[in-house]
This record gives structure tokens, sequence and C-alpha cells, in this order.
């Protein structure tokens, strides 16, 4: 009987410590932080952040989540701020957990992306599951796409989507809204952790340097949204590209001692070794 009590009781342990862990996991729930105005960008939820822009006569809303709850929430959210319809969906880029829940949006919404971001959806996608080609979802990928730039008007009200070329990959677009100088990036920015270069979907971040410095030269934004940070402003930008900066000119000067990519790994951060290895990479491929 002991033995039996103690089982119980270790079972007990365990099916404890699964309910905790499950728990812990849950996804969040959507909701909307206000920007400024009429611009919000979209948290919680299964997927990256993204963003509403509501203008005269529709909503753009930028990414899509990952999943049908998620999405479902994001548009009960838009609602509750906007009896607007959702006229179009920008996919700042092809990762899976921005693109994932164009499938679950109306079929009302015309869905834009760089012509790079669309060719990504037909190819092997990081977090992709779904046959982008097939009946069924072909008429959630992108319809219009763009090469450099593309003004969506919503009535008299007008959002910019420009691509300044290669960085996180090479279909990063970013959406700006002059009236609101708001900004959404994607993937272009991240908040305390190093900046995550695709080079499988031939991102490269020295050309990353060039895409951000020229975003900023052009646009004359405050505030930028994006999909795994709270909004920020212009130093924070530049700080980021100037983080990226240091690293290359370290990985530069290694290279030039002939030190190998492991032994220059051990001078950086465990959580640097993807983006080192990336410069790396650019550096001797050269």
């Amino acid at each position: 009987m002991k033995t039996i009590k103690n089982t119980g009781t270790l079972l007990l342990i365990v099916f404890t410590s699964v309910i905790l862990t499950a728990q812990e996991r849950e996804t969040s729930p959507v909701t909307l932080e206000k920007i400024s105005g009429s611009v919000y960008q979209i948290n919680g939820g299964d997927g990256s952040n993204g963003g509403v822009i509501i203008g005269e006569n529709g909503v753009l809303v930028i990414d899509s989540k990952m999943n049908e709850e998620s999405v479902k929430q994001s548009i009960e959210a838009i609602k509750s701020v906007t009896d607007k319809p959702i006229k179009y969906l920008v996919n700042t880029h092809s990762d899976g957990d921005h693109i994932m829940g164009n499938r679950y949006f109306p079929n009302s919404v015309t869905f834009i992306a760089h012509e790079n971001c669309r060719d990504y959806f037909f190819k092997e996608n990081l977090g992709g599951k779904y046959h982008w080609g097939e009946p069924e979802y072909y008429p959630f990928t992108p319809s219009l796409t763009f090469k450099e730039n593309l003004n969506v008007w919503l009535g008299k009200d007008k959002v910019e989507l420009h691509y300044f070329g290669i960085g996180h990959t090479t279909g990063d677009i970013i959406v700006y809204y002059p009236e609101e100088k708001v900004a959404f990036l994607g993937d272009q920015y991240f908040s305390g952790r190093p900046q995550l270069i695709h080079s499988i979907k031939n991102g490269n971040s020295f050309q990353y340097v060039k895409t951000l410095k020229k975003m900023l030269e052009t646009l004359d934004a405050e505030t930028f949204s994006s999909g795994h940070s709270d909004p920020v402003g212009r130093d924070e930008i530049e700080k980021h590209i100037q983080a990226m900066v240091e690293r290359q000119n370290k990985v530069k000067k290694s290279i030039s001692q002939d030190k190998t990519l492991a032994e220059i790994l051990e001078e950086f951060n465990e959580n640097e070794s993807r983006l080192v290895t990336s410069i790396y990479n650019e550096l001797t491929e050269q």
C-alpha cells in the first residue's frame, strides 16, 4: 500500500507539472495597443505582432498571426475600435508567424507583399506547413505585389509601402503611415536581442545595414512597430544598426587573425551565434 500511495503521489506531481507547463504555454489573448491616432499594434495571440491602420473608408492590417483563433481575436479587436471593413492585408515578409493566418481572413481582403516575399510563399518556408499553391490556399497569397514602392489609399488616407533592399530576408518591406509618422518594420528590428538574418532566404547583414540606413534617411517616421518588440523611436533603431556594425567589425578583425568560426563564436554570447555565423559566412564567401 505504501508503494501504491507513493506512486499515486508521484503521478499527481507529474500530472500537476504537465498542467502547469501547459498553462505556461497558453497563448496570450490578442489585444490592440494604440500607437497614435488611428494606428494600432496587434499584440498577443499565436504569431508575430501585427498592425492596424484605420483610414477614411477602410482598414489595412499588417501581418496575420498563425492560427484561426488568433485571427478571429484580431478581427474582433479591430471591430471593437471601428466598424470600417478590412480592405487590405500586407505581409511584411514571408516567415510563417507573419503569413500563416492569411487563410483565415475574409475572401474580400486584398493581400499585398513584395514580389520576393510572394515567391517564398511557394518555396520551403520557415514556420510554413501549408502548400500555398493548392486551390484552397492560393486565394490567400498576395495578389498585389510591387518592386520598390506602392501607395495604398484608404479613401483620402495614404499608406506607403517601401522596399529599401535586402535585410532580414530578400522580401522585407516597410509599411509607413505618414499622417501619423508610424512605420511597421516586420522583423527588421528586435529589442534586447541580436538581429535575426535569414541566410536561408538570402538575407544579408551588410545589406541590412544599408537598408535600415536608407529607411531612416527616406522616412520621417518617429515611431517604429516591429514583429517581436514594443514600439520604439529612431534612437533605438540607430543603436540597433550600430550594434550590427560593431559585431561585423569584430568578426572581420578575427577573420584577419585567421581564427576559425568556432574560435570566433567563443568571443560572443551564445544568443549571438546565429548572427555571427551569418556574418562570418558572408565575409568568407565574398
